[in-house]
C-alpha cells in the first residue's frame, strides 16, 4: 500500500521540512516492548543528558533569582525531553520495528524537539481529538479540567504533561500523522515542540 500525501495530517506549528541547524543531537530507542520496560529509567537519564548537553551553549551568569540561563535551559530541556519520550514510549506499538526517535535542534532564538514513534490507529484518533479540543479551549482551563476529572474518577489524567509544557514553559506544538506504508492500522506520529530561548 502506497502512502498518499493527502493522508498525511498536520496540526499546529509543524515545519516540513524542519530548517537545518548547526547544532543538533538525535537519540534512537529500541521499539521492543521488553527492552522499553526494562530500560524505563534510561529515558529520564537520556532527557537529563540532552539538558546537560544543550545547556553548555548558554551563559552561566546568575540572574536575580540565583539561577543562570544555563540552569534554566537545562531544567527546561530535561523536563520537556522526558515528557516527550515517556509519551512516545507509552503510546508506541510493539508491532513495528521502527525505533522511537528524539532529535533536539538548536537555533538562534529557539530549541525544537522532534519526536517520532509508530502508534496504533485508535491511539492516534484519540490524540487528534485532543488536539482539536486544544485548538478550541484555553490550555490552562483544559489543564484544570483534566486535573478535576482525574481526581473525581481516581485515574491518571491524560495529556497533563503536554498541557504543563504549554502552560509552564510556553512551548508551542506541531504534529504530523502519517500512514505507515504496508499497514492500515499503524500511524507514524511526529511531534515538534518549540521552546523559545535567548543565547
Amino acid at each position: 500500500m502506497s502512502t498518499d500525501q493527502t493522508d498525511v495530517r498536520q496540526w499546529g506549528e509543524f515545519l516540513d521540512p524542519i530548517p537545518p541547524s548547526d547544532e543538533f543531537l538525535t537519540l534512537n530507542f529500541s521499539p521492543d516492548r521488553a527492552n522499553r520496560l526494562q530500560r524505563w529509567r534510561n529515558y529520564g537519564l537520556s532527557a537529563d543528558f540532552l539538558g546537560d548537553y544543550f545547556a553548555t551553549f548558554f551563559p552561566g551568569n546568575e540572574a536575580d533569582d540565583g539561577l543562570s540561563q544555563r540552569d534554566t535551559i537545562k531544567g527546561s530541556v530535561s523536563y520537556i525531553a522526558n515528557e516527550l519520550l515517556e509519551n512516545a514510549v507509552k503510546y508506541s506499538t510493539t508491532d513495528h520495528d521502527c525505533p522511537i526517535i528524539i532529535t533536539l535542534h538548536l537555533y538562534d532564538h529557539k530549541l525544537i524537539f522532534e519526536t517520532s514513534n509508530i502508534s496504533p490507529l485508535p491511539t492516534t484518533i484519540e490524540y487528534e481529538d485532543f488536539i482539536k479540543v486544544l485548538k478550541q479551549k484555553d490550555p490552562m482551563e483544559l489543564y484544570m479540567e483534566r486535573l478535576e476529572k482525574s481526581a473525581l474518577e481516581n485515574c491518571e489524567a491524560s495529556q497533563i504533561g503536554l498541557l504543563t509544557m504549554i502552560n509552564d514553559y510556553q512551548a508551542q506544538f506541531g504534529w504530523q500523522f502519517s500512514p505507515v506504508p504496508g499497514s492500515e492500522d499503524l500511524i507514524k506520529v511526529t511531534v515538534m515542540t518549540h521552546l523559545s530561548v535567548e543565547i
